[in-house]
C-alpha cells in the first residue's frame, strides 16, 4: 500500500456562498479574458480525473482504521472543440450558472430538483439525471468546493433509532429510542446535520443494510437489551446518512461501528462505501468515510441458515464481486469472504435467520458483539 503526501491529495472545500460565487465569477472572467485576447481561443476546462485509474488510498500508519479513498492531481479536459466532449463542456457552465442563481437567492435544491429545472431551461443539453449528477461532480472538480457549498443538498433516505439524543438548532431534544420503528428521519441538509447536538450512552453503532430489518430491530427495542444506535440508509448509502455516521464517529470516537448486511457482493459493497467512501464522490469521498467492522452475515454464519434459504448468485452479483476484487482498498478477510461467495455461487439474506424465530436477530447481534466476532 502506497502513502501519499497532502500535496497529492485533492479536496473539495466547504465554503460560504460568497466564496463560491467569487470562484464562479473568476472562472467566467478567465474564460472571457481568453476569448477577448489578441489571439482568442476557447479554453479547455481542466478537471480532476475521476476515473478509477486516478484513485488512491490513504492508510493509517499502524492500522487500516483510517483508510479512505481520494483522488490525486491527475487531470482530464472538457473541450468545446471535441465533438464527444462539447456538450459536457456546455453543461458545466449551465450548472454553474444555475448554482450561482441558487446561491444568490439563498436557496438549496436537491439534485432531482436541479435536473428538472435544467431540463426546462436547457433541454438540448440535459436529458437524464445521470448527466446532471456527473456535471455537478465536474463543477465540484473545477471549483474545488463541495456540492453542498454549491447550494445542492442531499436527498436522504436514512433513519436512526436507539440510544441517541439529537437536538436540532432551536428545537427540543429528540430521543431516538422513542421514535418507534419509523426512527428519526435524517435531514438532507448537511449544514443542519453538522450543527446537531448529540448525546448517547450507547456502546456500539450498528449499520443495518435493510429498512425491514431496521424496523424489526427497532420494534423489538433491541437497544433496551444491547446499548446500541441503529442507523440505515435503506440500501446503498446516500450522502446525508454517510455524513451523519461520519459525524457520529467523530463525536463518539470510542464507539465501534459495525455493519449488518446480506451475505452477497452488494452487501459488502454497501459496507465498503460506508468504510472507505466512493470514487463516484470524487473530491468529497474522504469526508464521509469511517471505520466500519463487518458484523454479519459472514461465512461462519452460514451454518445457521437452512439450505432452502440460499439463492444463486446473479450476473449482477458477479459483476459487483469482480469490481470489489479489483479494489486495492478491500481487506484480506473481506476478500476471502467474497471469494467464498463466488466459489459457492450462493447468496444469503439476513431474513434467513428468522428460521430460528422472529426474536432471534437481537440474540444473534448480542452474541456476535459479546464474542467480538466481527472483522
Amino acid at each position: 500500500m502506497k502513502f501519499f503526501t497532502d500535496r497529492e491529495i485533492c479536496y473539495a472545500d466547504i465554503l460560504p456562498p460568497s466564496e463560491v460565487r467569487a470562484r464562479i465569477e473568476v472562472a467566467v472572467l478567465n474564460f472571457l479574458k481568453i476569448l477577448t485576447c489578441a489571439d482568442p481561443a476557447i479554453s479547455d476546462l481542466l478537471l480532476i480525473n475521476r476515473k478509477s485509474s486516478n484513485r488512491r488510498v490513504s492508510q493509517g500508519l499502524l492500522t487500516d482504521d483510517d483508510t479512505w479513498i481520494f483522488l490525486s492531481r491527475s487531470f482530464c479536459k472538457r473541450s468545446l472543440m471535441r465533438a464527444n466532449a462539447a456538450k459536457a463542456f456546455i453543461r458545466v457552465w449551465k450548472v454553474m450558472e444555475m448554482c450561482f442563481k441558487i446561491l444568490l437567492q439563498e436557496k438549496r435544491v436537491t439534485q432531482r430538483e436541479l435536473f428538472y429545472k435544467l431540463l426546462c431551461v436547457s433541454p438540448d443539453c440535459f436529458s437524464s439525471q445521470l448527466q446532471v449528477n456527473r456535471t455537478i461532480q465536474d463543477v465540484v472538480s473545477l471549483l474545488r468546493c463541495s456540492r453542498f457549498s454549491l447550494g445542492i443538498m442531499a436527498s436522504s433516505r436514512g433513519i436512526v433509532a436507539g440510544r441517541l439524543l439529537v437536538q436540532e438548532p432551536d428545537k427540543e431534544m429528540v430521543d431516538c429510542s422513542e421514535c418507534g420503528s419509523s426512527g428519526y428521519a435524517i435531514s438532507g441538509d448537511l449544514n443542519l446535520l453538522d450543527r446537531l447536538v448529540m448525546k448517547t450512552d450507547a456502546r456500539y453503532i450498528i449499520i443495518v443494510e435493510k429498512h425491514a430489518i431496521f424496523q424489526r430491530l427497532a420494534e423489538d427495542r433491541v437497544f433496551n437489551h444491547i446499548p446500541i444506535i441503529l442507523i440505515t440508509a435503506r440500501g446503498y448509502p446516500d450522502i446525508a446518512t454517510r455524513f451523519l455516521l461520519h459525524r457520529m464517529s467523530r463525536t463518539f470516537p470510542e464507539l465501534p461501528i459495525m455493519a449488518l448486511v446480506d451475505w452477497n457482493p452488494a452487501g459488502l459493497a454497501i459496507l465498503c462505501t460506508f468504510k472507505f467512501g466512493s470514487i463516484g464522490m470524487g473530491l468529497e469521498a474522504y469526508r464521509y468515510a469511517c471505520n466500519v467492522k463487518w458484523l454479519g452475515l459472514r461465512g461462519d454464519d452460514l451454518q445457521l441458515i437452512p439450505e432452502e434459504s440460499f439463492v444463486s448468485l446473479k450476473p449482477r452479483d458477479l459483476q459487483i464481486a469482480k469490481s470489489l476484487m479489483s479494489s486495492e482498498t478491500l481487506q484480506e478477510k473481506h476478500r476471502e469472504e467474497l471469494a467464498l461467495m463466488v466459489q459457492s455461487g450462493k447468496r444469503a439474506e439476513i431474513e434467513a435467520l428468522y428460521f430460528h424465530g422472529y426474536d432471534y436477530l437481537g440474540k444473534y447481534i448480542a452474541k456476535k458483539i459479546v464474542q467480538a466476532n466481527y472483522i
